[in-house]
């Protein structure tokens, strides 16, 4: 029997722009993504992905969030149980960034949308996740199982996170 991969990701926005990761995947460019990574051992979604922003992009965040979790399968069949977080930016601390991360960068809506436009998103949920597509916010590709927006108009892009 296959394992379910448990894995958190996390929407930061400061004023109009959102934190993403950038890094090196093996192919000819660099790609971009929000921060995100796999659920450890012994953690819960919230620790998980606190530990996984910081060690990303060396930002604390305050959870302000909780988008919901999303099941999607891959072409190999692995299967992924994603947690989706929204935060905001506390301060930023002068740590190394995981060695997998080239560099974290503060992007517009209109910078990520040319990063897809070069595919050059990791991920279709990275535009996703600054609000990029309304018409995937109920796709099959990504369906919530559980959905929490956010209660006020600070987060009103949370809903189109997948």
């Amino acid at each position: 029997m296959d394992l379910i991969r448990s894995t958190a990701a996390c929407v930061i926005q400061q004023g109009e722009r959102f934190l993403m990761v950038e890094e090196q995947r093996g192919g000819p460019k660099s790609v971009f993504n929000q921060p995100a990574g796999h659920i450890e051992p012994g953690e819960g979604p919230m620790e998980a992905i606190l530990r996984e922003v910081l060690e990303e992009t060396a930002w604390q965040v305050s959870l302000t969030g909780y988008l919901g979790l999303y099941v999607f399968h891959t072409e190999g069949g692995q299967t992924f149980h994603s947690h989706g977080f929204i935060a905001e930016p506390l301060s930023q601390l002068d740590l190394a960034l995981d060695p997998d991360i080239t560099a974290a960068h503060w992007l517009t809506l209109e910078q990520i949308r040319a990063l897809e436009q070069q595919a050059r998103l990791r991920s279709p949920r990275a535009l996703l996740s600054a609000g990029g597509d309304s018409r995937v916010k109920h796709s099959k590709a990504f369906p919530p199982i559980v959905y929490n927006p956010c209660p006020n108009a600070h987060c009103s892009f949370a809903h189109y996170f997948y």
